[in-house]
C-alpha cells in the first residue's frame, strides 16, 4: 500500500470511529508502529487528523496545540512554563523538536534571546518577534513532519555554540536511557547537547520508559531534567546521585 493510500485509510478510520490507536492502525494496515505514527504526524501537519498520545482523534478547529484529551497536555504546559523560566536573557538556546520545545517557544516571546532549532513549527511562534532572535537550521524536511534533518543539519550544528539545548525524547528507561524512535533524530539530538554549555532535557511522566529504539545519551549526561510528579523516581534518583538536577514542574 502507498503512503497516500494508508494516510487516506487512517483518516476514514478516524473519521468513522472518531479516534483510533497506533496498534489498532498497525495492525488494520500491516505496517509497523513507526510508520504509523510519522503517518499521524504529518496528517496532523495537513490538519486532517489530531494526534494524542498512543493515536490520533479527529482536528479540533480553534484549539492550541494541547488538546485536553491529550493525557499529558498538561504536564507539557508546565513543563514549558518552569524551562523557559530556567533560561537566561542573552542566552543562545538550541530548541529541539517536539510539541513540549514548541510551547517553549511560546514562553520565550518578547524575551532578547536567540534560538536556535530544526523545529519549524516554531515559525510559526516566533517568526514575528521583534525580540526574540530565530535562527532555522537548514537541512531535509521529512524524517519527521515539521522538522530539518541530515548531513546539512549536522554541518550547521557544528558551527553553533550555544549556552543551552532543550532537548524532547520518545522514552527514559531505568537504566537511564533516554531515546528515540529514528535514528537520525537522536544524532541531532545528541549534536545538539554537545554544542551547548548546558542540557536540559524535558519529558512528562508518561515518558518514563516511553518508547524508542535509539539512545540519544544517558540521564547523567543532562545538566536538568524538568519532569512532573508521578515520573520514574528511582531512575531520577540515580541521575541525581550523580549529579543530574532534577526539576518537577507542577
Amino acid at each position: 500500500m502507498l503512503t497516500h493510500q494508508r494516510e487516506e485509510a487512517i483518516v476514514e478510520r478516524v473519521r468513522t470511529s472518531g479516534s483510533a490507536t497506533v496498534e489498532e492502525l498497525s495492525a488494520l494496515l500491516d505496517v509497523s508502529g513507526t510508520t504509523i505514527r510519522r503517518d499521524l504526524e504529518r496528517l496532523e501537519l495537513a490538519g486532517s487528523v489530531r494526534r494524542v498520545h498512543g493515536g490520533a482523534t479527529l482536528p479540533e478547529v480553534g484549539h492550541d496545540e494541547f488538546e485536553d484529551l491529550d493525557p499529558d497536555a498538561a504536564e507539557k504546559r508546565a513543563i514549558a512554563a518552569t524551562t523557559a523560566g530556567l533560561i537566561r536573557d542573552g542566552d543562545v538556546v538550541l530548541l529541539d523538536i517536539g510539541h513540549t520545545t514548541l510551547a517553549i517557544a511560546r514562553h520565550l516571546r518578547d524575551r532578547p534571546v536567540t534560538i536556535v532549532t530544526n523545529n519549524l513549527w516554531i515559525l510559526r511562534v516566533l517568526g514575528d518577534d521583534p525580540v526574540c532572535t530565530l535562527i532555522l537550521l537548514g537541512g531535509a524536511v521529512g524524517s519527521k513532519p515539521g522538522t530539518v534533518s541530515g548531513p546539512l543539519t549536522e554541518q550547521m550544528l557544528a558551527l553553533i555554540h550555544a549556552d543551552v539545548a532543550v532537548i524532547s525524547s520518545g522514552g527514559i528507561r531505568p537504566d537511564g536511557s533516554v531515546v528515540t524512535d529514528l535514528n537520525q533524530e537522536a544524532t541531532i539530538k545528541h549534536r545538539m547537547c554537545r554544542a551547548a554549555d548546558r542540557t536540559i532535557l524535558v519529558a512528562t511522566s508518561l515518558k518514563f520508559p516511553g518508547e524508542g529504539a535509539f539512545q540519544i545519551a544517558s540521564l547523567q549526561d543532562f545538566d536538568v531534567v524538568v519532569t512532573t510528579p508521578g515520573s520514574g523516581a528511582a531512575t531520577l534518583d540515580a541521575a541525581a546521585g550523580q549529579g543530574m538536577r532534577v526539576v518537577i514542574a507542577d
